[in-house]
């Protein structure tokens, strides 16, 4: 069973938010961050906190498990940009942030300046013509504006595209959002509407889909064994090759090439196999959502299995497991929620979870959502609630990014 190590030093919560574009292919990652006891969001603890991300968590866990090898989103406080504490980071690695509520002088002038002349990217968030910020605007690739806050968000968009920066809509929620300012003329969209399902006909689930959605229950009991996995496997033709293919790849470096599943689950190990699985599964089922969605999936499911390890008894933590992995099925599949999961053989408790019903389960998927999401408070209420702390969340989630990687350098 995984184990989750937690940090018990003051706290540093990194999520991260997608930034996608028209097509629905991650663009990079807005890194969102919050250092315990920033309520009251003093100047200081926020650049403390900026400052520890730049730090511990982009040198320590490392930026590519962060972003994939995408470029990050920073924040920067006025501080921040004047001591030039962007100079931390390569300057293709991050795009840096400076938004609107900083009060734009001769100083900041300078410093944007000299962020824009070493190469670095500058973004200006929360933009707004009648805003002082768009001063900047010479030294700036890219442009966001709050599609929930500014009613003229088209206008800024005619206004700004001349100028060939790049524009990118925040807090896009739904399938409309994302509509609208797509035909506006913005090129990169950030928010949750890929989350949200785009319904479709009420025709039958295609036959495939419910035998992924069996086989990716299956993959999950926890009693599973070998000859099992390689019963399920085998019945699945691109499931056999995708193992095979992996176990032959030169990241293995084996002398003589694998050519039977059995061999591959012995030499690779079940555990492996049945994550590679359960993810390609998965990948099969998301006929309606980017491939973003697979990923969240991924480290949803990762959260839930390592923090539902101090919750449930140790046969019940692949269904956690299972439970995060399905969050987002309505989305794939472009159904009601309801739907989605009538073909999956969970139990009583985890189908009421999916479904939104409050229990065990559904409050800490409710915790692990609210932290991918930035929501510090609701994360960290969600999870006392089944008697889980900040600091587990923040481990769990940060374990789950690694994971996430490695699973997708193994496809």
């Amino acid at each position: 069973m995984p184990q989750l190590n937690v940090d018990t030093r003051d706290t540093l919560y990194v999520a991260r938010q997608p930034i996608l574009d028209a097509r629905g292919q991650v663009f990079g990652y807005e890194l969102l961050y919050h250092v315990e006891g920033d309520e009251a969001a003093s100047p200081r603890l926020l650049d403390l906190a900026a400052a520890r991300v730049l730090t511990d968590a982009v040198l320590n866990v490392g930026l590519d498990t962060l972003t994939g090898g995408r470029p990050a989103f920073l924040n920067l406080s006025r501080s921040l940009l004047l001591e030039q504490a962007w100079r931390l980071l390569p300057p293709g690695a991050a795009v840096f942030e400076l938004h609107q509520h900083v009060a734009v002088d001769e100083e900041v002038m300078e410093a944007c300046a000299a962020l824009h002349a070493a190469g670095y990217a500058l973004a200006l968030g929360d933009v707004a013509l009648e805003s002082d910020s768009i001063a900047v605007l010479p030294y700036v690739r890219f442009a966001k504006v709050d599609m929930l806050a500014t009613p003229a968000a088209a206008e800024v968009a005619e206004r700004l595209r001349p100028s060939g920066i790049r524009l990118v809509a925040e807090n896009v929620e739904d399938a409309e959002a994302f509509d609208a300012a797509r035909a506006a003329g913005y090129a990169l969209f950030q928010g949750h509407y890929f989350c949200r399902p785009r319904m479709c006909s009420a025709a039958a689930v295609p036959a495939r889909h419910v035998a992924y959605v069996q086989l990716l229950s299956a993959l999950n009991r926890p009693d599973l064994t070998v000859s099992e996995v390689e019963d399920l496997v085998k019945h699945d033709l691109s499931l056999s090759y995708r193992v095979l293919r992996c176990i032959n790849s030169a990241a293995f470096g084996l002398r003589r090439e694998v050519h039977s599943i059995r061999q591959a689950i012995v030499l690779l190990g079940l555990a492996p196999i049945r994550s590679w699985a359960s993810v390609w599964c998965l990948a099969g089922l998301n006929t309606g959502g980017t491939s973003e969605l697979v990923t969240v999936s991924l480290i949803r499911a990762r959260c839930c299995e390592l923090l539902a390890a101090h919750l449930v008894a140790s046969d019940e933590v692949a269904e956690l497991f299972l439970i995060g992995l399905c969050a987002s099925l309505d989305a794939m599949l472009g159904r009601a929620m309801e739907e989605a999961v009538a073909d999956l053989p969970l139990s009583v408790d985890a189908k009421a979870a999916l479904l939104g019903h409050p229990n065990t389960a559904r409050r800490l998927l409710d915790a692990v959502m609210a932290y991918e999401r930035g929501d510090w408070t609701g994360a960290t209420e969600a999870a006392a609630r089944v008697g889980l702390t900040g600091a587990m969340l923040a481990a769990a989630y940060t374990d789950a990014l690694r994971w996430a990687r490695e699973l997708s350098r193994a496809d």
